[in-house]
């Protein structure tokens, strides 16, 4: 009853609030003051939006990924944080609901609804954070299953910007990794295979831990449940603790068939193990695959191009040779066989 009285009292307030602006004079605007106070508003938002306690996530709103928040939260943050009010100046004693309103109105914020309003199969309700929104039709502030999307762009911070810069001067030095000393691709490569090895090492120790948790205790645990997301942010993407299993127990005879299937691949990987002198001839060819990488130069490659060049000459050389040779044998022949013939021609004429 209270919320409601409160609701009916603000409605009425902003109804004669707009009552006195439609009442009002338009000459005795004054546009230095109302430009300040959208500036107030502006600097008020980006304050709230850049606020590390603020709960936000990232979705897709109509093909644009957007930044967003529940209505419940932005009230609990500014009862947390009510000295953040000082900045709207003479708007300060506003309730949250009213400063929400006006930022609605001067379109830093948008009402978004969840695309997918019911409850997908094998889950027991509606995602708290949904990735897809829509438009809501009526823009006004609540906090019942609302959510608020900024529409502002955020500024840069000075870090951004100079990475901005940094990323030509790194594929600039990716494409001369060839000429580089010995020892700087040795780091490189070893830098390189490590961070691959623990990559490779965490995706699957998560996966062992919520097959092991998902077969014995029946629950889904995901240890860093962002870091295949698509759309994440560094803070989101490295979040350790895993999310709240809002899906449906597993049923036993499914458990029991993974788990029978899991001894069975984890057996006959082990049978067909490659043993040690196969293991050897992988690590040689391995080997010598990368000694070919890090011994290259650009001296050894143009002296490998110089000899193949002469490799080439010399038998371009050969050829001519070898052809000629038979081009003259060839005459030679021919001339004999005419004089043989001439020969022959002459002693019959005699017998004759």
């Amino acid at each position: 009853m209270k919320k409601a009285g409160a609701a009916e009292k603000r409605k009425a307030r902003r109804s004669s609030a707009s009552v006195q602006n439609v009442n009002r004079d338009p000459s005795s605007d004054n546009p230095p003051r109302k430009q300040a106070a959208q500036d107030v508003y502006q600097l008020f938002a980006e304050k709230v939006r850049d606020h590390k306690d603020l709960e936000s996530r990232w979705a897709v709103l109509q093909e644009t990924r957007v930044e967003y928040f529940r209505g419940k939260d932005f009230v609990s943050f500014m009862k947390n944080h009510p000295e953040l009010k000082e900045i709207l100046e003479s708007d300060r004693d506003l309730e949250t609901e009213d400063i929400a309103d006006i930022l609605l109105q001067k379109n830093l914020l948008v009402r978004s609804d969840r695309v997918v309003k019911i409850v997908r199969p094998g889950k027991k309700k509606l995602s708290s954070w949904p990735a897809h929104l829509e438009i809501f039709p009526e823009q006004v502030f609540s906090e019942n299953d609302a959510f608020f999307a900024w529409t502002f762009v955020k500024r840069r911070p000075l870090w951004q910007t100079l990475l901005s810069f940094v990323w030509p001067v790194l594929t600039l030095a990716i494409c001369l990794f060839p000429v580089y000393p010995h020892r700087c691709k040795l780091l490189i490569l070893y830098s390189c295979a490590g961070l691959l090895v623990l990559i490779f090492s965490l995706l699957l120790l998560r996966a062992a831990i919520f097959g092991a948790a998902w077969i014995v205790l029946g629950k889904r645990v995901w240890f860093f449940p962002n870091i295949l997301a698509e759309e994440a942010t560094l803070r989101e993407l490295f979040c350790f603790w895993p999310k709240k299993d809002e899906e449906e127990r597993p049923k036993w005879t499914a458990r029991f068939f993974y788990a029978i299937f899991a001894v069975l691949v984890i057996l006959l990987l082990r049978h067909h193990a490659p043993n040690e002198a196969a293991r050897a001839r992988y690590q040689k060819r391995m080997s010598n695959i990368i000694d070919d990488v890090l011994e290259w130069s650009p001296s050894l490659a143009l002296a490998g191009m110089m000899e193949k060049q002469t490799v080439v000459n010399a038998t371009e050389d050969n050829n001519k040779f070898s052809n000629e040779s038979e081009v003259t044998s060839g005459t030679v022949t021919s001339a004999d066989e005419t004089e043989s013939s001439e020969e022959t021609d002459e002693h019959l004429y005699d017998t004759v």
